[in-house]
């Protein structure tokens, strides 16, 4: 269930109590008369249908943030009684499927912003595959890939081409344009200090990496699981269950791709450059693709579903 809370004027209050209480997704509406004092007016609840969410959102815009109020959604993890019951039921569809394209939105430019956070955490997981590859580590690799936060930019981009939002799409794109170089210098810097003490691994610098060597040789599997992981990341965040996403950040070698550009260039090793740049590339094109193509078929599937219920 979802929990809308509105602030909006006084005159507008009735309009979007009737819209809510029409609607077969909403469980109950509660109208606060003159309790909002920021910006000042009336304060409307209602419990919704994660399924209904998008579509009554979009329905009260018109009287709520078109004339100045404001639309609060949150998740709500218990809701008892029959009239919730019967909301989950009389909506059309399941809620696990349903997508409010508001929450992904902000969720998604959350996750997309260029800041410490996200460069600390990109860095980090370069330097750590980087230790997997110099060491033959299949483990220190996947670490790398859990802790890489790159699905995020990625999913706002593919967001913001849906939305048709060209500025946000290009600041999105920006943090991974930025971060990705940053996160390769300054793994190339530590190599370089790591081959000016205690000096590369011979395994690395002969090519003897039975376990690892596949980060610099992309092939049509490649392309295969990057397809399939960007699928399954985008519905893994439209349908509110993020817990997949680590799965998917298993599954693609795009963290270890680039932590192999730098740790490549500095061991005098410029084909294992060559090759993780393109695995890198192919990861990113392809997860880009498929996440855009989901949220096509997302979209198109839900505006026809609600032709249906209408």
């Amino acid at each position: 269930m979802l929990h809308l809370a509105l602030v909006l004027p006084a005159e507008r209050a009735r309009a979007a109590i009737d819209l809510l209480a029409r609607h077969p997704g909403v469980a109950d509406v509660v109208h606060l008369l003159g309790a909002a004092v920021a910006p000042p007016g009336d304060v409307v609840q209602a419990d919704v249908a994660r399924e209904a969410g998008d579509e009554l959102i979009e329905a009260l815009r018109a009287h709520c943030t078109a004339v100045g109020g404001t639309i609060t959604v949150t998740e709500t993890d218990v809701a008892l009684g029959e009239p919730i019951d019967r909301a989950e039921r009389n909506a059309p569809g399941e809620g696990v499927d349903a997508v409010i394209w508001e929450q992904l939105e902000q969720r998604t430019d959350e996750d997309a912003a260029l800041s410490g956070t996200f460069l600390v955490f990109l860095m980090a997981a370069t330097l750590i595959s980087s230790v997997g590859l110099l060491t033959d580590s299949e483990v220190l690799v996947v670490g790398g890939m859990v802790l890489g936060p790159e699905f995020g930019p990625l999913a706002s981009v593919a967001v913001s081409i849906v939305g048709r939002r060209p500025r946000r799409a290009l600041r999105s794109a920006g943090a991974l344009v930025v971060g990705f170089p940053l996160a390769i210098a300054v793994t190339a810097a530590a190599v370089a200090l790591l081959a000016a003490t205690f000096g590369i691994p011979d395994g690395y610098l002969q090519g003897r990496r039975p376990l690892t060597s596949f980060v610099s040789h992309p092939d049509e599997f490649s392309v295969v699981v990057a397809l399939i992981a960007g699928v399954a990341g985008m519905v893994s965040l439209t349908s509110a269950k993020a817990g997949a996403l680590v799965g998917v950040f298993i599954s693609v070698t795009t963290i270890p791709a680039a932590a192999n550009i730098g740790t490549a260039l500095v061991a005098g090793r410029p084909d294992d450059a060559a090759g993780a740049a393109l695995q890198l590339g192919v990861n990113v094109v392809c997860l880009l693709v498929s996440a855009v193509l989901t949220l096509l078929v997302q979209r198109a599937l839900l505006r026809r579903r609600a032709r249906r219920g209408g």
